[in-house]
């Protein structure tokens, strides 16, 4: 672009939603709107609808979810531990107050119970009032319990209780920077995930948000590392999500299940046997092909 045609472009204004990944990158979405914008004891809120993604909501200036692509890891999160686990039958859900992982768990024909554990409130009223194409009704389905406190009280309660689950999801915020900051800090750390790992039974796997590979490389390293320490078996996956505007990495950690080891066709007839159909992402090729690396990627994980 010339200097010309870069002076002629509209400065960013009222109907622009700019989302800053980092200090020296981001992007914007032109023609947004803003809907609703508060804060909650624990964060501030943004609810906007955007030509490009649809409806979609920030938690303290970060895009969390979006109408038009949250389904890439919604069902990513949810059907790479779930299709390799013979019967998953009750689930808990730590964060995900947008329903949409709660939505993918229902999928599966032999759940029972998925208890959705939200540390705010306002996220939920906000999903009710403007989200419904993400959560469909998840989080009013009688299979679904909604519990609203901190997640890390949460599970050490029901690891006291002696409560046990065979999915456990952490579709949580960001930790923060340096991993310390952040209302979900404390969920990225080893007594957290260790206590995760003692409420799974059998073929139990935990699944979790990474972060940016590109953008965030000793944070996806420490994590991995981190689950290492806590669980037999720890396989992470990537994949682009357009809102988070890179690579995106995701982690099935277990010390039963290795879905690395489950084939494509596999996973298809998995998907037949158990009646799951209408996915708009996830298939048996995509569940194989996400575990194959580029070497920068070996190289950040090793």
């Amino acid at each position: 672009m010339s200097e010309d045609e870069a002076a002629a472009q509209p400065a960013p204004g009222a109907d622009t939603l700019v989302e800053e990944l980092d200090a020296d990158f981001g992007f914007f979405c032109r023609g947004a709107r803003l809907l609703e914008t508060g804060v909650s004891p624990f964060q501030r809120y943004e609810v906007w609808d955007t030509p490009t993604f649809g409806k979609l909501f920030r938690l303290d200036g970060s895009l969390m979810s979006a109408e038009r692509d949250e389904f890439v890891y919604h069902e990513n999160l949810v059907h790479v531990p779930a299709l390799c686990h013979p019967a998953p039958r009750r689930a808990l859900v730590v964060g995900g107050g947008d329903g949409g992982s709660a939505r993918e768990l229902l999928r599966h024909p032999d759940i029972e119970r998925v208890v959705v554990v939200e540390l705010d409130e306002k996220v939920v009223e906000l999903v009710r009032r403007h989200l419904g194409a993400i959560h469909q009704g998840a989080l009013d389905d009688p299979r679904t319990t909604l519990h609203i406190g901190d997640g890390g009280e949460y599970v050490r309660r029901a690891v006291a209780a002696g409560e046990v689950f065979d999915l456990i999801v952490l579709d949580l915020t960001e930790p923060g920077e340096g991993q310390d900051e952040g209302p979900a800090a404390a969920l990225y750390r080893e007594p957290f995930l260790s206590d995760c790992r003692a409420l799974l039974r059998g073929e139990g796997a935990l699944t979790l948000h990474l972060g940016s590979p590109w953008r965030q490389g000793e944070q996806v390293r420490a994590l991995v590392h981190r689950l290492r320490k806590v669980f037999a078996i720890v396989r992470p996956y990537f994949m682009f999500i357009p809102l988070y505007g890179s690579l995106w990495g995701l982690a099935c950690a277990s010390d039963r299940i290795d879905p690395a080891v489950c084939t494509a066709s596999a996973i298809d007839a998995e998907l037949l046997h158990r009646g799951i159909a209408g996915l708009r992402y996830y298939n048996g090729d995509i569940h194989a092909g996400q575990f194959a690396q580029p070497n920068f990627l070996r190289d950040l994980l090793e």
